[in-house]
């Protein structure tokens, strides 16, 4: 009777085992992109924010990935924890939007010596670990709005640049004005980082109105940061400044224009682009070979010539 019971526990213990080894395994067929993202609630990359868990839930909810973990940071080192632990849940691709090009380059490569391939959203890495990029055309904002300066200023004037902080977008925008205005009369009076904040633009161009009593233009890098700027111009009751431009995209940007406020050009810049990425993302977690190695979304000029063509009262940016 002893050995009688020996035997089937024996084959108890077997069948458990091979029970436990096909639900891992299982386990090991999902698809699971990895996500790391700054951290926001409102603005541009609150709505990029947004958009991109919104894609994601519906590429589960589709079957084209299985789960997705999504992760926000609000400094670069807490951004390369997060991506760490991605690293470490072995997620089958990742999907990063870097706080800062530079210090998050590291950890791009991290993730590309652990052979995960790793999308870059919005702000390049310094080094080559991306497998896709997808961008808007940062040169192309700053091109444009070289373009539209001299057209405004007659090829002649004294300005001044409200840029973002060190990253690519920020590097790119600024060359590509530097590029749009070179043979002109233009001067640049003064670049500052105004950390696409809207209430550090503020105070930002607080400082260079009491520095410079003569401007004929702000050239910013973000919508967020030119609704800052004409704030503190106003508050300083300054009419010399002629127009202002922004970049991004927004209603609210999109309704100063419409009213031919101090906000003259705006270069879009959509939110939407998580959304790509993260479809980018999933067909390389499915172990899809990337189409192209980059994606680049237009840098077009929105005026009161046709801002009514991109004008959405119900946008939630």
């Amino acid at each position: 009777m002893k050995r009688l019971f020996s035997l089937f526990f024996v084959v108890l213990l077997a069948v458990g085992i091979v029970g436990c080894s096909e639900s891992s395994g299982g386990s090991d067929d999902e698809v699971v992109l990895g996500i790391a993202l700054p951290s926001a609630t409102h603005g541009w990359m609150g709505a990029l924010i947004q958009n991109a868990e919104d894609q994601a839930k519906a590429l589960v909810e589709d079957g084209t990935i299985d789960d997705y973990v999504f992760t926000t940071a609000d400094s670069t080192a807490a951004q390369a924890n997060n991506v760490e632990d991605l690293i470490a849940q072995g997620v089958d691709a990742i999907v990063m939007l870097p706080i800062e090009s530079e210090a998050l380059s590291p950890a791009g490569q991290k993730i590309a010596d652990e052979g995960i391939p790793l999308v870059i959203l919005d702000r390049e890495l310094t080094n080559d670990a991306a497998t896709v990029v997808v961008k808007g055309d940062n040169t192309g904002i700053g091109i444009n709005a070289g373009k539209f300066f001299v057209e405004q200023l007659g090829g002649s004037g004294k300005v001044v640049e409200i840029a973002g902080p060190p990253s690519s977008v920020t590097n790119q925008r600024s060359e590509g004005f530097r590029e749009s205005i070179e043979g002109s009369d233009i001067e640049i009076l003064a670049s500052q980082n105004g950390e696409f904040s809207t209430e550090t633009s503020l105070s930002v161009m607080q400082n260079v109105l009491t520095a410079h009593p003569e401007i004929d233009a702000v050239y910013t890098q973000d919508d967020g940061m030119a609704l800052g700027v004409i704030q503190a111009i106003k508050e300083a009751n300054r009419t010399d400044i002629k127009f202002v431009t922004g970049a991004g995209g927004a209603k609210d940007v999109y309704e100063i224009i419409q009213e031919d406020g101090l906000i003259k050009a705006t270069f879009l810049y959509s939110p939407l682009m998580s959304k790509d990425a993260i479809k980018v993302g999933a067909d390389l977690a499915n172990g899809k070979d990337p189409e192209s190695a980059e994606m680049v979304i237009p840098a077009t000029p929105v005026t009161i010539d046709n801002v009514e063509d991109h004008y959405d009262s119900e946008a939630a940016f």
